[in-house]
Parts: structure tokens; sequence; C-alpha cells
């Protein structure tokens, strides 16, 4: 047994916790789909909040990517308010994730999205789905969107993707 064994650990810090919460949010989407971890994630998050210690652009910015990645409308609604405290505090990192939150959002609710960031799998193939024409690519840029044709090409990718290991 080694003396750090024996050692008491460290409280995490709130900001190191959001840290590590985003990190793992990241690591889960590359892996197999965890709903129950997503949960949790997103309800540590939350209580956070709740204490006050979601403060800086750095905690927004944490705060978001993991409710990004939850499960409802509510979740996604709290990710696009982060992501914009975050950009009002100084993280020009977190436009994109204001963006995808406002159309994941708008998925959710069966609405067209306005930015074309997520793509969805509708009638077995893999699309943006219905976007809102009055949305143009120099507002695409302000959020640091790509434009909408290249967001068509990488669903057009996965579909691909996807028909060739079928085969």
């Amino acid at each position: 047994m080694d003396d750090d064994d024996l050692l008491p650990s460290q409280p995490e810090e709130p900001s190191e916790e959001l840290a590590r919460l985003a990190r793992e949010t990241l690591e889960a989407q590359a892996g197999t789909p965890d709903p129950v971890g997503a949960r949790q994630r997103c309800q540590r998050v939350i209580d956070l909040y709740a204490q006050g210690h979601v403060v800086d652009a750095r905690d927004n910015f944490h705060a978001a990517w993991v409710l990004l990645c939850g499960e409802t409308q509510a979740h996604y609604n709290l990710a696009r308010m982060f992501a914009r405290r975050a950009t009002e505090l100084g993280e020009m990192r977190a436009w994109t994730l204001q963006a995808m939150a406002w159309d994941r959002w708008l998925v959710a609710g069966g609405k067209p999205q306005r930015f074309g960031t997520q793509i969805i799998k509708q009638h077995g193939h893999w699309t943006l789905g219905a976007v809102d024409p009055s949305v143009r690519d120099v507002e695409r840029a302000l959020y640091a969107v790509p434009p909408l044709y290249v967001q068509q090409q990488r669903a057009e990718q996965l579909e691909q993707q996807e028909r060739s290991s079928q085969d």
C-alpha cells in the first residue's frame, strides 16, 4: 500500500468537475450510447448550476457541452443558455455550441433547424431534415457553422459510409 492510498482524496473543485463531465460527455459520444450516464451528467451540471458553481466562461462552456448531449428539450434549452453566457463572457468556441443547442432544441420540438448542425436519421437515411430556408450562410458563419452545403455533404458522406458498411 502506498502512502498516497492513506491520504483522503481531495474533493473536486466545481470547475474541474465541469471540465471532467464535459470530457466524459465527449468520450461517451465516441463510444456506445449510455443514456443513464448522460442523464447523470446532465443532472450533476444542473445541480452545480443551482448551487451557483457555473460562473465563468469556461464553466458555462463545459456545462453547455454536457447538456447539449442530454435527452430533453429542457437540456438543449439550458445548453443554449450556457453557451450564450459563455460567449458573453468571452469564450468564442461557444458560438458553435449555441447554434448546435438551438438546432437540437428545434429538432426535438419537431421544427426545422436554423443552422443545419444536426444530422438525423429520417426514414432510414441520414439527413439534415428540415432547415429554415430564411437563415443564410452569413448567419451560420457568425456562429462559426459551415455553409449549409457543407453540412449537407457531411450527411451524404455519413449515408454513404453506412451503405458501404452494409455491403
